[in-house]
């Protein structure tokens, strides 16, 4: 610094620059920016991104937070059991799975793979029915297998499950969607059909038909719009005749509002399959302190050893 500003200052003087009080200030104000550090581009500075976890890291932590299985299970037959299998992210590893599912006869409700924010690890959430000594046969093949690293349990633990639904849905009514296949309506339902082509007919009914039909539409449309609201969708995508409904819930309600849509008329359906994560177990930082108090304050406390009186 202090080098900086003698240079400075004999390099302006020998140039001629007057030594008056505010050729100094300017002199130091110079030699101070050139020696910071330039500013970051934001004009913060952010510290680096913490370096990413090996996939033995992010696995161990996986397995360890995933909340505890309870002591009594249901043994009903019609039980979902879901388990989420962390497997080496290669070619073929997604047959070799299907393989042993569809060789030892399992039922496979669900089943949905994607990579995870680990480099060369994905995960696997399948969904099986069936008796629990099978399931329990099925778990253990799913960890014989090379490529797999782990399988977590979360039939019977507290979990957040997701589903996405992407659903076409009329905005003519069922009994259209029922009949396209004979051409384009001539009558809204429930009215009777328009004349044919030789019998009279006048371009005010015609008119009247397609009014009423259009008004029709829009009352579809406004229904299907508060019921998308209620289940907390969303609209992506409207035409003349359909809209595209998003959903993202848990199964049962994707399963309810599939019901209440039907008699609009469902277009097309498609699910992703559930997702699943575990909850957190530890619902507050000082739960392991508490406990640890109540464990001294439970302790007994011998007699003998405390004063008279």
């Amino acid at each position: 610094m202090h080098r900086v500003t003698t240079g400075l200052l004999r390099a302006r003087l020998r140039a001629g620059y007057p030594a008056t009080p505010s050729f100094f200030c300017r002199t130091l104000a110079t030699s101070a920016w050139q020696a910071s550090p330039p500013p970051s581009k934001h004009g913060r500075r952010f510290p680096p991104p913490p370096p990413q976890p090996s996939v033995e890291e992010a696995v161990s932590s996986i397995v360890i937070n995933s909340p505890d299985l309870p002591t009594q299970r249901t043994t009903r037959h019609d039980t979902p059991y879901i388990f989420n299998v962390l497997m080496q992210d290669e070619p073929g590893v997604l047959n070799r799975v299907t393989d042993i599912m569809a060789a030892r006869g399992y039922n496979i409700d669900s089943l949905v793979v994607a990579k995870t924010h680990v480099s060369g690890l994905s995960r696997m959430t399948v969904t099986l029915l069936g008796d629990p000594t099978i399931m329990n046969q099925a778990r253990s093949q799913l960890e014989d297998l090379v490529p797999v690293w782990a399988v977590v349990d979360y039939s019977h633990s507290k979990i957040v499950e997701r589903e996405v639904l992407l659903c076409k849905i009329s905005l003519l009514g069922h009994e259209l969607v029922e009949g396209s296949d004979a051409g384009p309506p001539s009558a809204l339902p429930g009215q009777a059909p328009s004349p044919s082509p030789t019998e009279p007919s006048t371009a005010t009914a015609t008119s009247t038909n397609y009014t009423q039909l259009l008004l029709s539409t829009h009352a579809n449309l406004g229904a299907l719009k508060e019921l998308t609201a209620l289940f907390q969708g969303r609209i992506v995508d409207v035409s003349a005749e359909s809209i595209i409904v998003e959903l993202c819930a848990k199964s049962t309600r994707i399963n309810a509002f599939l019901k209440l849509v039907q008699p609009f008329g469902i277009l097309e359906a498609a699910r992703s399959g559930k997702m699943v994560m575990g909850r957190s177990a530890k619902l507050s930082m000082y739960h392991e302190e508490a406990e640890e108090h109540a464990a001294d304050d439970s302790v007994a406390v011998d007699i003998s050893n405390l004063p008279p009186g």
